[in-house]
């Protein structure tokens, strides 16, 4: 009986790379961030939301506040926020492709997909059931409360969708399923999947309390379950961001239509 030997790489071409263990996470150098990193990103989009306000001013009594006031205002803080985000994992650790898990594979964009579709069915069912239950007036967004029947010109229409669709997303996960996600995960938790699980529940909370509409919340919650599934499931941003923009993706439409006049269903 002969046992097989590891065959010699031919000269002149490089060895085989290992494969990836399958259904294990990788190993990732520690980082030195944590919950204070996350507690001064939230002090920051809280902070730069209330500086954007001040600077643009109230409107005159009576009078909307102005398209671009309402842009500047859903936009800044949550990019500024992330920003900082971002710059921690740079200056107290590796870097936010390794800290955040920004990786990106095309098996995560299909994850996310899936994870994105259930999304979009839960959130289409909880809206229902929640404007039946607390009416349209409570139900509603509050960017769509602010842009409700106004028109906008088209450049500013497309900004708000690609907000609302993907840069909006793109920041609230490196937020939230990123920084606060990895910092959970850096707790000396009894066993790795225990610490993945305290990440999900945590980080799912803390989104829907976040963006401060109390009334919404359970229906935020709802929103949250299957975007933090597919960041648990593939252990990587990617997911949950695919994710987080097409149960986006439908909102955004429909105030993009209203703003353009097209349609306001």
């Amino acid at each position: 009986m002969t046992t097989s030997q590891p065959r010699e790489p031919l000269p002149g071409t490089a060895p085989e790379a290992a494969p990836e263990p399958v259904g294990r996470p990788c190993e990732f150098p520690p980082h030195r961030w944590g919950f204070g990193a996350f507690l001064l990103v939230e002090a920051v989009l809280l902070a730069s939301a209330a500086f954007v306000s001040v600077l643009v001013g109230d409107p005159a009594p009576g009078r909307p506040l102005p398209i671009r006031t309402v842009l500047l205002g859903t936009m800044l803080p949550a990019m500024i926020a992330a920003g900082v985000a971002v710059l921690a994992t740079r200056v107290r650790g590796n870097g936010p492709v390794i800290d955040l898990r920004l990786r990106w594979r095309w098996a995560d964009v299909k994850t996310g997909l899936k994870f994105g579709l259930l999304g979009l069915v839960l959130t289409s069912l909880g809206a229902y059931v929640w404007t039946e239950l607390v009416g349209d007036a409570d139900a509603t967004s509050a960017i769509s409360a602010l842009i409700d029947d106004r028109k906008m010109s088209v450049p500013a229409a497309v900004v708000m969708f690609v907000y609302l669709w993907l840069a909006g997303p793109i920041c609230e996960e490196i937020i939230y399923r990123g920084l606060l996600w990895g910092a959970v995960e850096r707790l000396r938790w009894r066993s790795e999947r225990f610490g993945r699980i305290a990440a999900f529940v945590l980080s799912t909370a803390v989104f829907a309390a976040g963006h401060l509409e109390p009334l919404r919340t359970t229906l935020l919650l709802v929103i949250a379950v299957p975007i933090g599934l597919a960041r648990l499931v593939t252990g990587r941003l990617a997911g949950s961001v695919v994710a987080h923009a097409v149960n986006n993706f439908l909102p955004a439409v429909t105030i993009l239509l209203g703003a353009l006049g097209v349609s306001s269903f």
